[in-house]
């Protein structure tokens, strides 16, 4: 009997001691898996050694070629039309008579006036020899001459209309397409043709507002028309006092020489804005800025691991941007594969020469 327990004893143990190995060589196994399981691989990212350069910027900005003066012909006074005097897409000199509107009727008011005039001022030189002889009154001298004054008023008033019947360019330009031919009856509401000054040309364009204090007057600019394989240059001669709130933009106009006419009023134009240069400036590709909440972070190498760098940015072209604060000449920055980084990510830096 007592070998029996003994041996069950023995079974028991044994039994006892295999399981107990059992779990410590698994929970030991499991340790090792986790262990290696944490480690993350280094990955590899393509990078740049920041440097300083200078650098020269120039905003890319869409704009609109303006007739340097543009107006629509009118006639000022209702009537027929006696005569044209231009050839519809000429250019024409500044005081050339355009046209001619019939005045028959108002030179015979003005005949009628000129009468009533004369008759005026005899009246009136006789009221004053007899006021002289004191056989009138003052006010009926008074009376006399005021008589004259208003006759003479309406012959000047009829001649001002007279000379509204001829109508003449009022600078020199072009002209376009006429809308009435001799014989028309015209009002001031007919649109006649248009005249357009179209040397020099205005280019107009507008800038984000921040750029604002680096623009100034008489600097230069280019420009480029898609229908013209040709690049223009032109001189900033005026800018908007204020900004354009909804827009947050600044207005500029710009004075081009179009001797050769090639440039039309109302053509789309690419416009090449140069902004100030920045001495030493540190740039970077834009593909290793990260947004964030704070504002704008990159990574850099630190001994093997990523490295997170807030900065502060200026000015951005297609492919770089300018760092004001943030980074220093030797860093070097991530440009590939920023985005799934992670602080103290190991990394095998590819420098790009």
């Amino acid at each position: 009997m007592k070998v029996k327990n003994i041996v069950i004893a023995l079974l028991v143990l044994l039994i006892g001691g295999l399981i107990t190995y059992r779990i410590f060589k698994n929970s030991e196994e499991t340790d090792k898996g986790k262990g290696k399981g944490d480690k993350k691989p280094a990955v590899t990212v393509s990078a740049i050694v920041a440097e300083s350069k200078d650098f020269s910027n120039a905003l890319s900005l869409s704009g609109s070629i303006e007739a340097n003066e543009q107006i629509e012909i009118r006639s000022e006074v209702s009537g027929i039309v006696e005569s044209i005097s231009f050839k519809e897409g000429a250019s024409v000199s500044k005081g050339q008579l355009l046209f001619k509107v019939n005045d028959i009727e108002l030179r015979a008011q003005l005949s009628q006036a000129i009468t009533r005039q004369n008759l005026a001022s005899e009246n009136e030189r006789r009221a004053k020899l007899l006021l002289q002889k004191e056989a009138i009154s003052q006010e009926e001298y008074d009376i006399a001459s005021a008589d004259f004054r208003t006759a003479q008023s309406q012959s000047q008033l009829i001649r001002a209309q007279i000379a509204k019947t001829s109508v003449r360019a009022p600078f020199s330009g072009k002209i376009g397409l006429r809308s009435i031919s001799p014989g028309t009856y015209i009002t001031p509401a007919t649109l006649v043709a248009k005249l357009v000054s179209t040397n020099p040309l205005k280019i107009s364009f507008s800038i984000p507002e921040k750029y604002a204090a680096e623009i100034k007057l008489n600097s230069n600019i280019n420009f480029t028309v898609n229908s013209l394989p040709e690049k223009y240059s032109a001189t900033i001669y005026a800018i908007e006092p204020e900004i354009e709130t909804t827009t947050r933009t600044l207005k500029i106009r710009a004075i081009a020489q179009n001797s050769s006419g090639k440039l039309l009023p109302g053509t789309f134009a690419n416009v090449e804005l140069p902004l100030n240069s920045i001495k030493d400036a540190i740039i970077i590709p834009t593909e290793a800025i990260i947004p964030v909440q704070e504002g704008k972070k990159v990574f850099i190498a630190n001994n093997g691991k990523a490295k997170e760098v807030m900065v502060e940015t200026l000015t951005r072209t297609d492919k770089d941007i300018v760092i004001l604060s943030g980074l220093k000449v030797g860093d070097t920055v991530l440009t590939s594969g920023v985005m799934s980084l992670k602080e103290e990510d190991l990394i095998k830096p590819k420098v790009k020469k």
